[in-house]
């Protein structure tokens, strides 16, 4: 039977010292861009509210003047069919002229 070198237990757990520092170096470049990201999430929830609310302002400053427009269009039509009204009653009145004057 061929014996082979036994590795205890502790060895495979502990790491070698350069190892170690290594990996408490990489966690704390993680721990750091984790906090950047953190950040970065937090700015960007700021901004979307931000967007969220000139969206809403927006919104309702379109209801507004659609409002303003369709009151602005009756008011339009109103005038327009005064104005016909008025054209029609000048006519009459100049056909009626007309005929006085040929009399």
């Amino acid at each position: 039977m061929e014996t082979h070198p036994t590795i205890s237990r502790r060895d495979k757990a502990a790491p070698p010292p350069e190892s170690h520092e290594m990996l408490q170096k990489r966690n704390e470049e993680l721990e750091k861009e984790l906090r950047h990201s953190l950040e970065r999430e937090e700015k960007m929830k700021k901004e979307l509210q931000s967007i969220q609310e000139r969206l809403l302002v927006a919104e309702e400053a379109e209801e507004r003047l659609c409002w303003q427009m369709g009151e602005l269009e009756a008011e339009g039509v109103d005038h327009a069919r005064e104005y016909r009204a008025h054209i029609m009653s000048l006519t009459e009145k100049n056909t009626v002229a007309k005929k006085l004057i040929q009399q």
